[in-house]
């Protein structure tokens, strides 16, 4: 396990799940999790989420600026009992 770039890959695993990929965020958190100290298991973890990666490319958030702008309203409910 000490030549296997674990640290490095989780790095990118983090960047993509923040910018663009937020579905990985579970598995991404559960495999952070053994950055001192991983393991083989671990080390298929990390491949299993890349192999998803390679398998939804066509998914992601997409950032672009609107048309028109138009406000929106927020609207609040509330259900209390004092």
């Amino acid at each position: 396990m000490p030549r296997v770039p674990y640290a490095s890959v989780m790095g990118s695993l983090m960047y993509v799940m923040v910018c663009t990929r937020p579905d990985l965020a579970y598995a991404v958190s559960t495999v952070s999790r053994f950055m001192s100290n991983p393991g083989k298991q671990h080390w298929e973890a990390i491949k299993w989420v890349l192999k998803y990666l390679r398998g939804t490319t066509e998914l992601g958030l997409v950032f672009q600026k609107l048309k028109t702008w138009k406000p929106k309203i927020l609207q609040g409910y509330v259900d209390t009992y004092y």
